[in-house]
């Protein structure tokens, strides 16, 4: 095997291109969470309604979700993510602002 003594564990030296990738977006009364996946289902980023600081009943908001959406695919922009499916589940207020956004 080998020692692991030199450097971490799944570091990597530069970012991986992800040309497609999977948006799911689940969207309950009281939050929105946004993953973005590969392909394969490997997360690669997530954000959601709570973490972008909405804090209440204030996370169950469209624009809540509109900035969750925001932020979690911004990191995958720049990893040259140019092609998306989106999977959408939940009853909440966030379904189509999250789309959107």
């Amino acid at each position: 095997m080998g020692s692991r003594k030199n450097g971490r564990i799944g570091s990597r030296k530069h970012a991986r291109k992800i040309p497609k990738g999977v948006i799911h977006v689940q969207a309950s009364f009281n939050n929105t969470i946004v993953t973005v996946t590969d392909v394969r289902g490997r997360v690669i980023s997530w954000s959601s309604a709570g973490t972008c600081g909405f804090k209440g009943t204030r996370r169950g908001t469209p624009f809540a979700a509109q900035t969750a959406a925001a932020n979690a695919i911004l990191t995958v922009a720049d990893q040259g993510m140019q092609r998306a499916e989106v999977m959408i589940k939940g009853p909440g207020l966030g379904r189509d602002a999250a789309l959107r956004g």
